[in-house]
C-alpha cells in the first residue's frame, strides 16, 4: 500500500508541475486552472446554474460563487433573468467568454501536441492504454462503455501475460497456467486460419479490458478459449458480449458445435457460459496448475 500511495503522490506532483496547474496565469492566460475548468464546464453545459456547476466539479459553493462574480466583472458570462436567486439563474458565456475559452483550448492543444510529438506511435498507444486504465481503476463511478475489435500484433502475448498474472493472484495457478496460456497463444498465431478462427479484444477507455478466441478443432467443432475480463472493467457486461461475439462468429462460419474448458471455481465465467446455452458434458480433477482443480468441459450445439 505504501508503495502505491507514494507512486500516486509523486505522479500528482509531477503532473501538476508539467501542466502548470499551480500557475497564477494558466497557459499564459489571465485566469487560473480552476477558473479555466469552470469556463469549460459552462461551455459544455446547457445553460447551467451555479449549484449544478458546483456539484459537477466538486468545488466549494462559496469558491464557485466568487469565480462566477469575477467572470461577470470581466464580461465573460451573463446570468439570464428568471428569478431573484442568482444561484438558480442560468449562466451563459458571452462572446468575450468564448474568446478566452478558445484561447485556452488552442494553447492546451499546442502543449499536449508538443508532449506527444516526442513519442513514437507505439508509445502513444501505450499512453492511451495507461491513462484509460488509471481512470477506470481510480474513478469511483466508472464509465460503462466498451468496444470489441479483432486482434492485432502484440495482443496475444499480452493476453497470455495478463491472464497468467491475474489467475496467479486470485487462484495461485502460477507457471502451470502460464505455460498453458503461452502454448495456446503461440499455436493460435502459428496455425491461424482466417475465416475459421478469430480472437477478439475488448477495450475500455483505450485499454485492453478482456479477450476471447475461437479455434478450429476439426470436424465442425470450434473451441472457445481464453475468455477473461480485467478487474477494472468488470460489471459492464464485457464477458457476456465477448462470448456472444464468439458464438455468433461460430454460427456464421458454419460450426456444428462449440466446446470450452473451464474450472468450477470460475463462477462468473460459468454463469456467462450457461447463459449462452453451454452445458457441462464432462468433469475431471487435474493438477496442471500445481494443485488439485476441478476442470469442466462445456459444449454448445449450434445445429440440430
Amino acid at each position: 500500500m505504501e508503495d502505491a500511495r507514494a507512486a500516486v503522490r509523486e505522479f500528482n506532483r509531477f503532473y501538476t508541475r508539467l501542466i502548470g496547474a499551480l500557475d497564477d496565469r494558466f497557459l499564459g492566460a489571465d485566469l487560473t486552472l480552476p477558473e479555466a475548468r469552470l469556463i469549460f464546464e459552462i461551455a459544455s453545459s446547457d445553460r447551467p446554474v451555479a449549484a449544478e456547476l458546483q456539484a459537477r466539479l466538486g468545488m466549494d459553493a462559496g469558491f464557485v460563487s466568487r469565480l462566477l462574480r469575477r467572470f461577470e466583472t470581466r464580461s465573460w458570462i451573463v446570468r439570464e433573468r428568471g428569478g431573484a436567486d442568482a444561484r438558480r439563474r442560468p449562466i451563459v458565456l458571452t462572446d468575450e467568454g468564448r474568446a478566452i475559452l478558445d484561447l485556452i483550448n488552442q494553447r492546451q492543444r499546442a502543449l499536449v501536441t508538443a508532449m506527444l510529438e516526442r513519442l513514437a506511435p507505439g508509445q502513444r498507444r501505450d499512453l492511451i492504454a495507461a491513462l484509460g486504465t488509471t481512470t477506470a481503476m481510480l474513478d469511483p463511478a466508472p464509465r460503462k462503455g466498451f468496444s470489441i475489435r479483432t486482434f492485432r500484433v502484440g495482443d496475444l502475448a499480452m493476453i497470455a501475460a495478463r491472464q497468467s498474472i491475474l489467475y496467479d493472484e486470485t487462484h495461485g495457478w502460477g507457471r502451470g497456467l502460464e505455460l498453458v496460456e503461452s502454448e495456446y497463444t503461440t499455436q493460435f498465431l502459428r496455425d491461424f486460419k482466417p475465416g475459421r478462427e478469430q480472437c477478439w479484444i475488448a477495450e475500455a477507455e483505450g485499454a485492453m479490458a478482456g479477450s476471447v478466441m475461437l479455434t478450429d478443432e476439426g470436424e465442425g467443432l470450434g473451441r472457445l478459449r481464453l475468455m477473461y475480463v480485467e478487474p477494472f472493467a468488470r460489471g459492464r457486461g464485457i464477458g457476456d458480449a465477448l462470448v456472444e461475439t464468439c458464438v455468433a462468429f461460430a454460427r456464421e462460419v458454419g460450426y456444428d458445435a462449440v466446446t470450452l474448458w473451464t474450472h468450477a471455481v470460475l463462477i462468473s465465467a460459468r454463469k456467462i457460459y450457461a447463459g449462452h446455452g453451454f452445458q457441462i458434458v464432462e468433469t475431471e480433477m487435474h493438477e496442471e496448475f500445481g494443485k488439485p482443480e476441478l476442470g469442466e468441459t462445456w459444449r454448445l450445439e449450434l445445429k440440430d
